[in-house]
């Protein structure tokens, strides 16, 4: 899989039928390796072994409904009140971000009304906060770590 702009974690890798399944520390179970997934596991290690979010707050693939669509939010962050402080949306490295990836994540937000976003490819992270009193996004450098 290709080098990502993340810091290095070791995975566990193994194979099942000519696919390579990835262990998935969160879900405890493992998942087929695809290039999202590869995105989303790195991700996942850098919230909790670099930003310091508990496991016990982050919620992969959780499942929403928007307009009688059934979505998956590839990873949510909750506060300690069980409220998505977080909403993370992962693209495979080979998949450009474009205003329809901001699209996305901001109709999962208008029902998950998170307080920050993170879009990534894995290459390059964008990172915002909602700004509730002038209602707009504020693009950021980092999200913070969990305190």
């Amino acid at each position: 899989m290709q080098k990502l702009n993340l810091p290095f974690f070791d995975f566990r890798l193994k194979s099942n039928e000519n696919k390579t399944l990835i262990f998935d520390s969160l879900r405890k179970k493992y998942v087929v390796l695809t290039p999202e997934e590869w995105v989303r596991q790195h991700f996942s290690r850098y919230l909790t072994e670099v930003k310091k979010y508990p496991v016990s707050l982050i919620a992969i693939e959780k499942q929403l409904t928007i307009n009688q669509l059934k979505k998956r939010t590839d990873i949510v962050i909750f506060d300690t009140n069980g409220l998505p402080k977080i909403i993370v949306e992962c693209k495979a490295p080979s998949i450009k971000i474009t205003q329809d990836t901001f699209d996305q994540i901001a109709r999962y937000n208008l029902k998950l009304n998170a307080q920050f976003l993170v879009v990534t490819n894995g290459l390059q992270h964008y990172y915002c906060m909602l700004d509730t009193e002038n209602e707009r996004y504020v693009f950021l450098q980092d999200i913070p770590e969990y305190s």
